[in-house]
């Protein structure tokens, strides 16, 4: 019997994931409601298909991968269809939401009587020649996401119940984000300084591996900073307070401008675009 997928949304990583499960023979569902023509575009590409909430709460597993501020959202919306089916499907919620909203999201889900699981991804969306990205699960209901490995996804198992594979995904998302949100905030404090370019001289010199990564991360962040915002107010969750809750508000603050600014004049874009093209005009 085909296995069948719900993925919600269409976004980079919803779609390109459904790419991939459709290509290995999975029947992948959607729901295109409210979505723009470019969603439904993705959606089409990828071989998903577009149906209605009680098709969805039919399928085998349900993935929700929408930005952290709709994951609450989006499991409320579902829990009168997933009530109502006789055929529970498991409900992963694999977004960047803190250990505290994943369990608020599990509530909502539990209370239908479907199994809950938590998720949270790590790596980009796939794409040929690269094998990622990890979907990290948790819980004790969330074996059946194990099949997907079968189907051209890798899923990997952390120890511990709901909440273990958001807090890993808190802890890895904290580091690479909050790296490229301090990179970014000291190039442009170099570039109001008149010393971008002795700035770019140094970093290159002593130290190669992170001039690396910031050439690849911050201007890949661009277009994806208005979506990073809610995941840095969930990251101040998961710190517990303090002086690194307020480090992760400021981040979401930065995000949010830099987001701003994209959408924009771009001045701030823009000059971090240049300290990057003085890598092919030394």
């Amino acid at each position: 019997m085909t296995l069948t997928v719900a993925i919600v949304a269409q976004g980079s990583m919803g779609a390109a994931s459904a790419a991939r499960l459709t290509a290995n023979g999975v029947r992948v569902l959607t729901s295109l409601q409210g979505r723009s023509a470019a969603s439904a575009e993705r959606a089409k590409t990828a071989g998903m298909i577009d149906a209605s909430d009680a098709e969805i709460a039919a399928a085998d597993i349900i993935l929700s991968v929408v930005p952290p501020g709709e994951a609450l959202a989006l499991a409320q919306r579902f829990a009168p269809a997933l009530t109502a089916t006789n055929r529970k499907p498991v409900y992963a919620d694999c977004n960047a939401v803190s250990p505290d909203t994943v369990r608020e999201i599990a509530k909502v889900i539990e209370h239908t009587g479907a199994p809950f699981a938590d998720g949270g991804i790590i790596g980009g969306p796939p794409r040929a020649g690269y094998g990622g990205p990890v979907f990290y699960y948790s819980g004790a209901d969330a074996g059946p996401l194990e099949r997907l490995n079968d189907y051209g996804l890798v899923f990997r198992r952390v120890d511990g119940g709901i909440g273990a594979a958001s807090a890993l995904k808190m802890s890895y998302a904290g580091i690479t984000k909050g790296l490229t949100a301090v990179g970014s905030a000291m190039m442009l404090a170099a570039e109001r300084a008149g010393v971008a370019q002795a700035l770019h001289a140094e970093l290159a010199a002593s130290q190669p591996n992170l001039m690396t990564y910031f050439q690849r991360s911050v201007p890949d962040m661009f277009g994806k900073a208005y979506r990073w915002v809610a995941e840095m107010e969930e990251i101040a969750l998961f710190t517990g307070g303090g002086p690194s809750r307020e480090m992760y508000e400021a981040i979401a603050d930065l995000y949010e401008r830099l987001a701003a600014d994209n959408t924009g004049d771009r001045t701030q874009i823009a000059a971090l675009q240049r300290f990057f093209d003085k890598s092919k005009n030394p």
